[in-house]
């Protein structure tokens, strides 16, 4: 039997779980992970989706580019994951939205071309 990592949205209305694995992780500066998270970049673990479910709710979708759908809670609005039609195998996973956060480090900084420059990621 797989270890199972666990997460969810603030309010508990959405869960999901993965097998636990070697995955890539990164923090992406796009404007796009900005703007929709409110925060500087968004940490990330990328997760072939044959590996994921949602065990809760289902999470509100947002088409946020002509290649890109995002998941997040339309009750309390913590975004989840993210589609992008250049990597259809997997499923990005919002790493603050995991269970123990802490137990994901980022390894990567994508997007560092659109990067806020008071930002000190990894420095």
């Amino acid at each position: 039997m797989s270890i199972q990592i666990a997460g969810g949205c603030f309010c508990g209305s959405i869960r999901y779980s993965f097998e636990d694995g070697a995955y890539a992780t990164a923090n992406c500066h796009c404007t796009m992970c900005r703007r929709t998270s409110a925060a500087p970049f968004v940490p990330w673990i990328v997760v072939p989706k044959e590996h994921f479910r949602y065990t809760d709710g289902t999470p509100k979708v947002l088409n946020s580019s002509q290649h890109g759908t995002r998941y997040f809670c339309a009750d309390c609005g913590t975004p989840l994951a993210c589609e992008n039609d250049s990597h259809a195998d997997v499923i990005d996973i919002t790493i603050c939205s995991l269970d123990a956060p802490e137990a994901t480090i980022p390894e990567h900084e994508v997007y560092l071309d659109t990067r806020l420059p008071w930002s000190t990621a990894n420095e």
